[in-house]
């Protein structure tokens, strides 16, 4: 990214292809207890949206925290209403969460045109499952074989160092599949000698046509809370450099912030670096990928 060139006027009608919203009324999200206690709370539509329309968000793309089919059920019911509403958010969308290890329940699913409204991806927190191979079951191979079949995406969670060289080998492994690698893989910031690994894996998986990568939960990367400028540069140039604005992506991970909830906490020093990119480019970063990666089945 060159620094002498004056940031372009922002792209309009920005697509957040990375957002959460849970309710803990009910079960669920267990992987908040280890969270800051700031963020064991509700995360509703109605404070995100505010903080979104500020930044000319169009279209969210609610994505999966929890690996039940009620918190996909959620997410639909929430992108309806979304939708419903009088607001600048024209669209609403779901990564969702599908029973990759049993495939014909799976297969049932994706015939079933209820069970996919609003669907365009689907995701696993595989980095917190027991079994690091998981992506390598052959019954979860085969679901990923279908979700490539029907057009779906597979979200790759947090993959750095556990499984970001294993995305690449499904990528080579299930023809057609295209993987979302989300956070940049989660590159970790303050540890020279590990970001010198992240990023030849980085490289290595975006030699694979069928890759495209997450701009998001950056600002929560790595040692410590905030990382120094020069890291997001550093993080941001490597993407750009081996994957292209056209294989980028922007998402606000709200509300996982340094603040949690607090939507400029975990956006700013990332949308000024996008800010800094030719108009075209911004554009491609901003919503052209999005559009292009996450469609509806039959879109």
């Amino acid at each position: 990214m060159r620094e002498d060139i004056p940031a372009a006027p922002p792209a309009t009608g920005t697509t957040d292809a990375h957002l959460h919203l849970w309710n803990l009324d009910g079960p669920g999200y267990g992987w908040l207890e280890g969270a800051p206690a700031a963020l064991r709370r509700s995360a509703t539509w109605e404070e995100a949206a505010p903080q979104l329309t500020a930044l000319d968000v169009t279209r969210a793309v609610l994505v999966q925290a929890d690996d039940t089919l009620a918190d996909t059920q959620a997410m639909q019911a929430a992108a309806a209403r979304i939708e419903a509403d009088d607001t600048p958010i024209r669209r609403a969308d779901v990564v969702a969460w599908l029973p990759l290890e049993r495939p014909a329940q799976l297969a049932e699913l994706l015939a079933d045109p209820s069970a996919l409204t609003h669907v365009v991806g689907v995701r696993q927190l595989i980095h917190d499952h027991p079994d690091p191979g998981y992506l390598d079951r052959p019954a979860v191979r085969e679901s990923l074989a279908r979700l490539a079949a029907a057009g779906l995406p597979l979200d790759v969670p947090d993959a750095y160092p556990r499984h970001l060289v294993q995305a690449a080998e499904v990528a080579d492994a299930v023809e057609g599949l295209v993987i979302v690698l989300d956070h940049l893989g989660k590159p970790p910031f303050g540890d020279g000698e590990a970001m010198g690994r992240w990023e030849r894996q980085l490289r290595d998986l975006a030699h694979r046509p069928h890759t495209v990568a997450k701009l998001s939960g950056l600002a929560t990367s790595g040692i410590g809370a905030e990382q120094a400028p020069h890291d997001l540069r550093r993080a941001v140039d490597v993407a750009l450099e081996h994957f292209g604005p056209e294989r980028l992506l922007w998402g606000s991970d709200w509300p996982i912030a340094p603040q949690p909830f607090d939507l400029a906490a975990g956006t700013t020093a990332l949308r000024d670096l996008i800010g800094q990119l030719e108009l075209t480019e911004q554009t491609q970063i901003l919503r052209g990928t999005a559009e292009r990666i996450y469609r509806r089945v039959g879109d």
